[in-house]
């Protein structure tokens, strides 16, 4: 078997073509833009890049044949967020084969030990955590927007190399349609009752405005997590605006306080159910054929990208009013095309947020999995704690 550096534009479209035939008679599996991947590791795009590093290969067989592909990477943002200085894999992908997958996995532990890394997280993004983070071990259905997709053998490859369970990762599931349990209701009332409360869906006539809300909700019940860091207004202004074209008003909903910014649940259209029809290529045929799948209604889910209460304000029920609110407008809604709702993903790390999915009727329909490789394998391994 030869490992190969990718240090070409030939060989970072091999890397993509690894996945697409390692995936091809998979009726799950749905290829990702094959931009999206490229800019992950094009400085251009990936601003990461200027403090940070990055490697990816393409492994090949004695005959040339691709059977495999990783990168490794230094996220100087995060890398001391844990006890050790932790780097990156991801991308990994790679046949039911463990010698291969231990020729690519031990690339990047040396690689990232030349440069003083103590342990590698995988397989993640070099990025944000919405984004190609995490392995699928459990409910191995069609997979959303930017989550990864594998086979189930995958686990047993990482677990065998050495790596451990670090966290779990679930995403959510239930029908738009199915009512409330009266409980939760009844929580919402109290809520929806205080004057001090409003709770209204984004207007993008606004855009600037609810950026902003979004932001500061954001800092202050996430920032505190390991391995986050506060959002700037230029990082916010830029989900805002890459999601502005696929955003609809009525499933982005906020929660306010005295005209203060509380809360909010963001949802779009689940993209992967359009971007299955034009395989990995947003050329200008592709963008005709989501049009027209867009246009026909192909969409009927939902993905619930995050969701979240301001510390102060949780544990009131302020969570179940925004819901309440929004199902006023959305269940039974004959203009609003969607069936289903996919939450993304939620850490078993965060009991409270899980609990609080649950309580409007939410069961875990995929698990995905961040797994921590120590170098030092004498050292204690030790679970992402729990956010109390």
């Amino acid at each position: 078997m030869q490992l190969v550096e990718v240090t070409t534009p030939e060989l970072a479209e091999a890397f993509l073509k690894v996945q697409i035939q390692l995936y091809k008679n998979d009726p799950n599996y749905i290829r990702p833009l094959d931009k999206d991947i490229h800019s992950v590791f094009d400085p251009a795009k990936n601003k990461l890049l200027r403090d940070g590093e990055a490697i990816r290969w393409v492994l090949k067989d004695a005959q040339g044949k691709l059977i495999g592909r990783v990168a490794a990477f230094i996220n100087k943002k995060t890398v001391n967020a844990s006890e050790q200085p932790t780097g990156g894999m991801g991308f990994f992908d790679c046949i039911n084969d463990q010698q291969a997958a231990n020729i690519l996995l031990d690339a990047c532990k040396n690689w990232l030990q030349e440069r003083g890394m103590e342990a590698m997280d995988g397989p993640i993004n070099f990025g944000d955590r919405d984004k190609w983070w995490g392995l699928l071990i459990d409910g191995f259905h069609k997979p959303n927007y930017g989550m990864h997709y594998n086979y189930p053998y995958y686990q047993g490859l990482l677990e065998n190399y050495g790596f451990g369970l670090y966290f779990k990762q679930y995403t959510y599931y239930r029908k738009v349609n199915d009512p409330l349990p009266q409980k939760y209701n009844d929580k919402a009332e109290r809520i929806l009752a205080d004057k001090a409360y409003r709770f209204r869906h984004m207007d993008k006539k606004d855009l600037a405005k609810y950026t902003e809300d979004f932001r500061e909700v954001y800092n202050k019940g996430w920032a505190k997590h390991e391995g986050v860091k506060p959002m700037s207004e230029a990082q916010a202004a830029s989900i805002m605006k890459t999601l502005k074209p696929v955003i609809d008003e009525r499933i982005m909903w906020f929660a306010y306080y005295n005209n203060e910014a509380v809360g909010f649940f963001i949802a779009i259209p689940e993209l992967n159910r359009l971007f299955r029809y034009v395989n990995g290529n947003m050329n200008l045929w592709g963008k005709l054929k989501f049009a027209f799948h867009r246009w026909r209604g192909a969409c009927k889910t939902m993905y619930g990208i995050v969701f979240g209460i301001t510390p102060e304000h949780q544990s009131k029920g302020v969570e179940a009013a925004m819901i309440v609110e929004a199902g006023k407008l959305i269940q039974g809604n004959p203009s609003i095309p969607y069936e289903d709702l996919q939450m993304n993903w939620i850490g078993d790390f965060n009991p409270k947020m899980m609990h609080l999915v649950e309580q409007i009727g939410g069961r875990i329909y995929k698990t995905h999995a961040t797994f921590r490789y120590l170098f030092d394998r004498t050292k204690e391994f030790k679970r992402m704690p729990l956010i109390k």
